[in-house]
Parts: C-alpha cells; structure tokens; sequence
C-alpha cells in the first residue's frame, strides 16, 4: 500500500535498482510492518554533477546522496518505528552507495485515510469494510 518515491546520485544500472528496491522492501516490511505484496517503488536516478547541495554538486563534493519519501497512513506507525526505519535507511543506502552526503533525506509521510488509497478504494473504506 505504501508508495515509495526514490531519488538517488548515482548512475542507472539494473543491479543498483534490484538493491534498492529489494532494501527498501525489507526494510519498510520488517520495521514499518507494510505488505510487500502492495508496496510500490518508483526510482529515479540523478547524475552527481546535477544535485547541488550547498552550491557545490556532489560530483565535487565527491559524495553521494538520496531521497525519498513513503506515504503511509496516518497512525499505522509510531514514532520510534518511523525512527528506526530512518537509521536503517541512512545505514543501509550508504552501503548501497558509498560515501553519503549528510544532506539525504527521508520523509515518513503521514496521510489521512480518507485521501489516500489504491485502486480506486481510500484506505478508509478498507478499513470499514474489511473483517477486524
């Protein structure tokens, strides 16, 4: 159900977007409890020399760096999930991508039931009208 929008420094390969989106599905599994099965990644892949962080790119910084952000419905998930899973993801694209930028940035992002949802159902009427 969760939609990740992803956004990374680094030169597109299949095997960098296999890593990625296997890490975050781990990861937003384990720790943020979301359905794999539902959970989509969109990544986007932005050359260094063209993610500009405090006037200088990071090709000259010599860093990488990424950002995303996860939708999630409002009160799924506490405050010490949504902290852990940032940690975890720092940690874990640094791995990924080498030497990281202390400017990447995450954005748990909660939504309102009501407005937000897939397949044409907000996660409110789920949550109505599936068995407690």
């Amino acid at each position: 159900m969760p939609i990740l929008n992803v956004k990374v420094s680094a030169q597109k390969s299949p095997e960098l977007t296999r890593a990625i989106s296997e890490t975050l599905l781990e990861l937003t599994t384990r720790i943020l409890h979301k359905k794999r099965e539902i959970t989509a990644i969109a990544i986007d892949y932005i050359d260094p020399a063209d993610w500009i962080v405090g006037g200088k790119s990071l090709a000259e910084h010599g860093m990488s760096s990424f950002y995303f952000d996860i939708k999630v419905v409002d009160e799924t998930n506490t405050k010490a999930e949504k902290a852990q899973y940032m940690q975890e993801t720092f940690d874990a694209f640094s791995k990924l991508l080498g030497k990281l930028h202390h400017e990447s940035y995450i954005y748990v992002q909660d939504v309102r039931p009501t407005a937000y949802g897939y397949g044409g159902k907000t996660q409110e009427y789920r949550y109505h009208h599936t068995a407690l």
